[in-house]
This record gives structure tokens, C-alpha cells and sequence, in this order.
């Protein structure tokens, strides 16, 4: 593994050590938590044997008092000269401070980002994006606002990615296009990142370096270290990140799986344990699942439960929905296939590039004679053929969608289809993904969704596991990470309950704040600008809240376009007033009110006249008021009113 050495060394941001000097005879002041001194003789620096019992408390005892004035043999204080009456002199070192500033992924689900700060030098970890909600009408995606990372690009020393779902890596093209960043991720990672990047013409510029559990990267005072973890897809990596400052574990998505699928490990909870005996500053740690008491089932439940409906499918044919980065559930269901004697063919742009990489990088394993391409599924009885497709989501454009719409080219649905959904709608996609439920039901097909089989099992740590890991790590301090602000508050009280960290040790950041964190204490220095820029189309942070706020107001009530000529020498109406009507009512069958809006803007334009106002602002002021009380009175609607003067 490539390791790439500090540039800097040694820097503080300008920050002088402060000094404290305590009078002979003045009491030590204990650490909070710290274990109480046995003895009174000060010493210049700990015993190897006061390290170790310091390493093993979740609260590290206080720093010691280093002399200033003589030199101390074996452990022994200097003599002063009789004569001198100067008391004894002693400095207490401040720690060396560390910043931890997450731009994504706090009170939301996605778009996780997190900036790391020590001595002058940065690191980033993961880079995703987020779906747009309902109301962000025409939306694409989501990214995180990447203005403060643009701003120290010259500090940044690399990005480490997690894992490769969208809400970790999703944010990379926009970044790359302004900030070639080196990228630190494992193998299967880096083939999805490059699939992602082949879109947007950046694959070959972007600069990846593989890294794989336990082998530690250095980065300018940085020392990263990847940590397996299960997860939803193979390769998921926690990080701990290794500074002057201390040592911070950052979980990312995961779960402890104690029967994984063959192929995968268990996370590895031995490396956790080993930082937490060599004390611990802080834990980040993924709270999606925060409100779910026990443990994450295993992917091995859903081996089992599709197996059963494999058997119940008959001789129908199989489609099976699911996220097409899901490369464990689709290794299974290719397995499946094989026990029954089925061909497998697969379906959606995603799935299909995914699961040609992963084939190449050796993470899926599936004989030539037992895939086929999608056109040639029609040559096979139905029993003999299985179909993996996207759009697990109802994302209108996948596969699923297409074919409950009866659009898609080369699938017809009916009745010999036996359809598995396997995944969980995400928050907000239920409505889409009964649309296309209840599409395919229409079709004759048997569709097995949510809820009904065990086909699908979360990817993220329940309440148990969470406090395996809090109990494992013993942090000094804990910020719940990647949730909304409901989970974050859930895991921050699971970890309160257990004891080991104090209360005002556990804190609910929120994006853009800068924490400012080491052994002395942790505060909130300023915030930096983080926030949501909106992707539309190619259009990048062009739709703002203005945009949106009039796209939300033309969804409710549409708008009304007025355009008249007018005669800028007098003011003279030359033509019109004419009123387009567009998402409001009916042209033809409101007549009456199209009048009677007609006689309002020409009361207003003789008005104006009659004012000698030539301020063509304002008579459209007049304009839209006039119209728009005349239609609350008429209507109790609010279009949208849009006056359009020509002045000739």
C-alpha cells in the first residue's frame, strides 16, 4: 500500500501551548473520571505501568505536570539551593486538539461527508448524495454543499470511502469535476465508483488507491486504518483514524452478522476492542437503525425465505426486484437459480454493469451456461428462466416500473410471472413502490412485497449491536452518526444507558458544525457553510428555494399569465389585456370568471393612466394585486399571477 508522508510537520494552526504554573504545596486537580493518585511525589513522566491502567480507562486520567526548572534522575526531583525561595514551577500541556466538521448526513438519511482536521491537514470520508423528497419538485439528487471543502483543497490529503452505496458515493462526480481528490476505497468500491464516473467522462482522470482491512495508510499526520464490517454489500470498511490528537473510529454503515454468506467475515470486533484497550478520543457510529431494540437478522434468513418461494413459484416464471449494489442478494439468487435449474438473465443499466464488474473482480460467481441475455428470455419456458431487475424502489424509469407500465421492450408481465421484491421501501418511496405493486397486480402477476416472506433484512446495526461496539471502542467521547435526528437521539440514549460515557461526553452534532475535540474537552468552535445543492437535469445548484418555492406554488393552484401592448408615449392600452389560464381552471368552461378577470386589469391599467404612472413596475404590482384578491374572492384559489406589458 502506497504511503504518503506529511508534507507539514508539526503545525498547530498558530496555536501556542498555554501554561499554568502551581506554587509548592498547591493540590493536583483531577481529571473528571480520572483514578485517584496514590502518591504524592510528582514525577517528570508517568510509569509504563501508570500507561497502561490510564489506556484502559473509557476517560483518560489527567496529563501529567512536566517540570521546568532541573532535571530528574530516575524519577528523583532535583535539589534547589537553600538559598533560592522560588517555589517549584510546573507547565500543564495542553492536548493537542483535533476538528471533526460533518458537511452531510446528520438529521437526514444520505448524503454522508465528513471532513477531518488535525495540525493543518485534512482528510474526507465518504462523499454521497441524497434523494429528493416530494416537494422538491423536478429534483434529480441531492449533493452536499461542497464550498468549505473547495476552500481547503490544498490541506486535503485524500477521500476514504466506506462502502459503495449511493448515499456514501453518489457526490463523487460533482466533487471530481471541481477537486481531483485522491480516493481511498476497497476493490469493489472502487469498480462502482469507476461505473458511476464512466457517466459523466471522469473515470480515467480520477486517481484511486486500493486499500484493504488492517493496512494502515498514512496521510500528512493521519494514520487510517480500514476495519471489516458486514454490511449489504461486500467490502464495507470502518475506519479508525489515528491522529496526534488521538484516535477516532468511524463506523460507517454496518452490522454484526455472526453467520455471514460464505465468502465474508464477521466485522471485525477484535480490531475494535484492540483500539479501545489503547483508549479511544471519540466514536462516530451508524445510527439508521437506532430505534430497533435486538439484533440485525442474518443474510442468511433471506436464503432461506427466498428459497421457499423459489419452490412456490412452480412453473411460473421468477423476477426478482432488488438494489443493483446488492451483489450478496444477487450471488444468492443466481445460486438459487442453479438449484432449480434455471437460467439467469438481468435487467436495468445498473444491474447489468454491476454485475459485469463484479464477475471481473471475482466478488460474483456465475457459470457462462448459466447466463443469459435479456433478449433471448422469451426463447425459454417460463420454469426455466429467473429475471434480477432494478426498481426494488418504483423509481419511474427502472426496469419494474417499466414493466408494471407495460413498456418495457423485452418482458411482458401476465399471469405466469411470479414477482419478489426483495428490499424495503426507503422512507418516502412507499406510494411509488405501491404504484408499481399495484401495477403489476393488474398485469395477472403474484407480486410477494414487504412484509409478507422473509426476502429482505437490513444492511445497519440494531440497538444491541450498537452497544457492542460502544461498549468495544470505551470512547471518551460519542457523536451519533448517519440518521435523522429522531435516531440520533435514540442512539445517544442508548449509549447514555449503558454508563460508560458521561452525558455531557455525548453530543448530537448537526452538518456544518466545527467540533474542536481532545482529551481536554469538546466544543463547538463555528459552523462552516454546509447545506443541500439541488441537481436538476445538467443543471447544478440552479434550483434554490426560490425555484422551488414557485414550483411548489404552481403545483397547488397553477398560474395566470396577463400580457397587454401598451403605448409608452401615453400609456394607451393598444391591445389586449389577454389571460392565459395554465394548471388553474378550464378556459372554456370559466368564461364568466376569464371576464371578469379581463375588467379588473382594465380598471387597473385606466387607473394607472389616470395616475400618469408610467412606472411599468408597479402597474404590474396593481396588476397582480387586483386579480389576485378578485380570484381568492371567486375561487378561494391562489395562482400564480404573472403580468406581461409590452411597451411599444
Amino acid at each position: 500500500m502506497e504511503e504518503i508522508k506529511p508534507k507539514r510537520k508539526n503545525k498547530s494552526n498558530g496555536q501556542a501551548p498555554a501554561t499554568r504554573r502551581a506554587p509548592r504545596g498547591e493540590k493536583n486537580v483531577q481529571a473528571e473520571g480520572a483514578a485517584p493518585r496514590k502518591a504524592r511525589r510528582r514525577t517528570s513522566r508517568p510509569t509504563a505501568a501508570a500507561e497502561q491502567s490510564v489506556a484502559a480507562q473509557s476517560v483518560p486520567a489527567p496529563r501529567p505536570r512536566r517540570q521546568v526548572a532541573g532535571n530528574a534522575e530516575n524519577g528523583k526531583q532535583p535539589r534547589r539551593s537553600r538559598k533560592s525561595k522560588q517555589p517549584r514551577s510546573y507547565e500543564m500541556t495542553p492536548a493537542i486538539p483535533m476538528h471533526i466538521c460533518p458537511l452531510g448526513g446528520l438529521g437526514e438519511v444520505g448524503k454522508n461527508i465528513t471532513l477531518y482536521e488535525c495540525q493543518g491537514d485534512m482528510i474526507l470520508e465518504d462523499c454521497g448524495l441524497a434523494f429528493p423528497d416530494a416537494d422538491m419538485f423536478g429534483v434529480d439528487l441531492v449533493i452536499p454543499d461542497f464550498t468549505y471543502v473547495l476552500e481547503n483543497k490544498d490541506r486535503i490529503k485524500g477521500l476514504f470511502i466506506t462502502h459503495g452505496h449511493e448515499d456514501h458515493i453518489g457526490s463523487l462526480p460533482y466533487l471530481l469535476k471541481k477537486f481531483n481528490v485522491p480516493i481511498y476505497a476497497a476493490r469493489l468500491t472502487i469498480g462502482l465508483i469507476k461505473n458511476k464516473l464512466e457517466e459523466h467522462g471522469l473515470a480515467s482522470s480520477a486517481v484511486f488507491h486500493e486499500i484493504r482491512p488492517r493496512q494502515k495508510v498514512k496521510l500528512g499526520c493521519f494514520t487510517v486504518e480500514p476495519i471489516h464490517v458486514n454490511h449489504s454489500i461486500p467490502d464495507a470498511l470502518a475506519f479508525a483514524i489515528e491522529c496526534p490528537a488521538g484516535i477516532v473510529i468511524h463506523t460507517g454503515d454496518f452490522k454484526v452478522d455472526y453467520t455471514p454468506l460464505s465468502g465474508d467475515a464477521v466485522t471485525d470486533l477484535s480490531t475494535i476492542a484492540e483500539y479501545g484497550r489503547k483508549g479511544v478520543l471519540a466514536l462516530l457510529s451508524d445510527s439508521t437503525n437506532a430505534e430497533r431494540p435486538g439484533f440485525t437478522a442474518t443474510e442468511q434468513t433471506v436464503a432461506e425465505g427466498v428459497r421457499r418461494l423459489f419452490a412456490r413459484a412452480g412453473n411460473r416464471r421468477i423476477i426478482v426486484a432488488t438494489f443493483a449494489s446488492n451483489i450478496y442478494r444477487v450471488q444468492q439468487i443466481i445460486e438459487l437459480a442453479i438449484e432449480s435449474g434455471r437460467k439467469v438473465a438481468v435487467s436495468g443499466r445498473s444491474m447489468v454493469s454491476n454485475t459485469e464488474m463484479a464477475r471481473e473482480l471475482g466478488y460474483l460467481h456465475a457459470p457462462d451456461n448459466v447466463l443469459i441475455d435479456i433478449d433471448e428470455i422469451n426463447k425459454y419456458p417460463p420454469e426455466k428462466v429467473v429475471l434480477i431487475t432494478t426498481g426494488s424502489q418504483g423509481e419511474p424509469l427502472s426496469a419494474l416500473s417499466r414493466m408494471a407500465q407495460a413498456s418495457h421492450r423485452q418482458v411482458k408481465v401476465g399471469p405466469n410471472d411470479f414477482i419478489i421484491i426483495s428490499a424495503r421501501p426507503i422512507p418516502g418511496n412507499e406510494k411509488t413502490v405501491t404504484k408499481v405493486v399495484n401495477g403489476l397486480l393488474s398485469l395477472g402477476a403474484e407480486v410477494i412485497y414487504e412484509n409478507m416472506y422473509d426476502t429482505h433484512v437490513s444492511g445497519h446495526a440494531c440497538q444491541e449491536e450498537q452497544k457492542l461496539i460502544l461498549t468495544l471502542a470505551h470512547p471518551q467521547y460519542f457523536l451519533p452518526v448517519h440518521g435523522e435526528f429522531k435516531q440520533l437521539k435514540r442512539h445517544a440514549e442508548t449509549a447514555e444507558h449503558l454508563g460508560y460515557i458521561p452525558k455531557q461526553n455525548i453530543y448530537i452534532a448537526e452538518n456544518g458544525q466545527n467540533i474542536r475535540l481532545s482529551a481536554d474537552g469538546m466544543t463547538v468552535e463555528n459552523t462552516v457553510t454546509a447545506g443541500a445543492v439541488m441537481v436538476d437535469g445538467y443543471g447544478v445548484g440552479d434550483v434554490g428555494n426560490v425555484v422551488l418555492r414557485d414550483r411548489h406554488h404552481l403545483s397547488e393552484d397553477g398560474i395566470i399569465i396577463v400580457t397587454a401592448a401598451v403605448d409608452g408615449s401615453n400609456g394607451q392600452v393598444l391591445s389586449g389585456p389577454d389571460i392565459v389560464s395554465r394548471g388553474f381552471v378550464y378556459v372554456r368552461e370559466s368564461e364568466e370568471l376569464m371576464d371578469g378577470l379581463r375588467m379588473q386589469v382594465e380598471m387597473v391599467l385606466d387607473r394607472s393612466l389616470s395616475d400618469n404612472m408610467h412606472d411599468w413596475a408597479s402597474v404590474k404590482a396593481r396588476v397582480r394585486e387586483a386579480l389576485s384578491s378578485y380570484i381568492y374572492r371567486r375561487t378561494k384559489r391562489s395562482p400564480m399571477i404573472l403580468p406581461i406589458l409590452l411597451e411599444v
